[in-house]
């Protein structure tokens, strides 16, 4: 069931706002060969919250190389 409660009741909650692949900052958990990235963590619109994925993902996969890129850039990366 999508929605939330309020009062007793069930309220609709709205879609999501679109495609995330529309988003150009991306975060990325790589394999441990560090070859090619195993799964994408998150988007972001924007730098400081791009940042702010990267900094949590990167305290959450110690040892491990997660990338920040934009496009073909990488912007930061771990391990």
């Amino acid at each position: 069931m999508n929605g939330r409660h309020e009062a007793g009741r069930v309220v609709p909650m709205a879609p999501a706002a679109g495609p995330a692949e529309g988003l150009p900052y991306v975060v990325e958990l790589w394999n441990l060969p560090r070859t090619a990235p195993e799964r994408e963590l998150g988007r972001a619109a924007g730098m400081v919250l791009a940042r702010a994925i990267f900094q949590a993902a990167a305290s959450e996969h110690p040892g491990r190389r997660v990338v920040l890129r934009r496009a073909r850039e990488i912007l930061a990366e771990t391990g």
